[in-house]
């Protein structure tokens, strides 16, 4: 099974950093309100950087890398479209 950790860009220019293996899920969960505390008063969010990892274990480390960075280190991550 294919594990996935992406960025989101919230409908207040925030970024929000989370991993799963069910993309098009989570992303209607998120626009649902029942994605994550954080971005439920911040819908809409755009997916805006996606990588793909084999291992659940791999998308988390990613995941915990990605949020230590800063917004301007985040914005520099290559494919990112913000």
């Amino acid at each position: 099974m294919k594990c996935y950790t992406y960025v989101l860009k919230c409908s207040d220019g925030s970024l929000y950093t989370g991993w799963t293996n069910d993309i098009k899920k989570r992303l209607k969960a998120h626009n649902e309100g029942r994605g994550a505390k954080y971005t439920r008063g911040r819908t809409p969010a755009e997916l805006v950087y996606l990588e793909e990892f084999d291992t659940k274990e791999a998308a988390m480390r990613r995941e915990a890398a990605i949020k230590k960075m800063s917004r301007a280190e985040k914005l520099k991550l290559p494919g990112l479209k913000v």
